[in-house]
């Protein structure tokens, strides 16, 4: 799949995945729409490139006024950016998040600076985000099921990644959309990568999502990028591994250097990520899941 495609997630009924073509690397960004009776866009992306969306939702076969509800998983940008356009693009739809994210989607200023400030050069991958405004949004705690007319989803809140962090499950279809929550599973290499961004990753909490989502005993998991794959219980412990051995990582050379910008100058140069992603973006994922992790050590938590 490229760039602004989309194709049928394999096994699920009247689910679909469109590549945004996120960061110039090829099926980073996904965006979930399910073709239900109450029609969902789960995630949204940066909201650039957000026509191709837009062709995309319309292929499917759901109209501008048909769209029920923009669901992302958090706040990211990369998660959310689009929000904004897309409320302004489907009037009808009900944008919902948990709702710890509210006040960023409805007043994007201080999350744009944020993220500015630690993607660096990335935001120029970026688009500025529409303001969604207060009418047209919701907040998600634990628990909520979101109404998709013949089937629902249940919100599990997963602020291992970020505070406003969820999974969003469909029971019938066996169904999680992960989000970050499971990390990044990389098709090319199969395996599961970390995600850790600053400032509010928290090890022992994404841990215990993981063992959340296993417990829910899907079928499917959507990611956030890279798109769906087949559940394995075996991914799930991958990726625990994964995350315990890159804070082990971060935390060792902050004893080796003494110095943390000489650990993410560390990692940013010894990143193995240039097999499947584009060295620029490569450099990039390593800064911010450094920067994640020593904010994570600089809170005194251990695992």
């Amino acid at each position: 799949m490229n760039a602004g495609e989309f194709e049928p997630v394999r096994g699920v009924p009247d689910l679909y995945v469109h590549d945004t073509g996120m960061f110039d690397t090829a099926e980073y960004g996904s965006v979930y729409v399910y073709d239900a009776e109450r029609p969902a866009v789960i995630d949204t992306g940066t909201g650039a490139n957000r026509e191709a969306l837009f062709g995309t939702i319309e292929a499917i076969g759901v109209g501008v006024d048909e769209l029920a509800w923009i669901l992302p998983t958090h706040a990211h940008l990369d998660h959310a950016g689009g929000a904004g356009h897309l409320a302004g693009r489907y009037p009808t739809a009900e944008v919902a998040l948990p709702e710890r994210g509210m006040r960023h989607l409805v007043d994007p200023e201080r999350l744009v600076a944020g993220t500015k400030s630690a993607v660096r050069d990335q935001w120029e991958y970026y688009d500025e985000p529409e303001p969604v405004p207060e009418d047209r949004i919701a907040g998600l705690v634990d628990g909520d099921r979101i109404d998709l007319g013949d089937r629902e989803l249940v919100v599990h809140d997963a602020p291992g990644h970020a505070p406003h962090h969820a999974v969003y499950h469909d029971p019938d279809a066996g169904v999680v959309f992960t989000a970050d929550a499971a990390g990044i599973y990389v098709p090319e290499v199969d395996a599961v990568r970390q995600t850790t961004p600053p400032p509010q990753f928290d090890l022992d909490q994404c841990l215990r999502d993981l063992g959340m989502i296993a417990d829910l005993e899907p079928d499917y998991l959507c990611f956030g990028h890279f798109g769906p794959r087949e559940y394995d219980p075996d991914l799930i412990e991958e990726a625990k591994r994964a995350y315990v051995e890159w804070v082990a990582a971060v935390r060792a050379k902050r004893e080796e250097f003494g110095d943390d910008e000489a650990v993410v100058e560390h990692f940013e140069e010894t990143s193995a990520d240039v097999e499947f992603w584009n060295p620029e973006r490569a450099r990039a994922e390593a800064s911010l899941n450094a920067r994640g992790v020593l904010a994570f050590l600089d809170r005194g938590e251990t695992p």
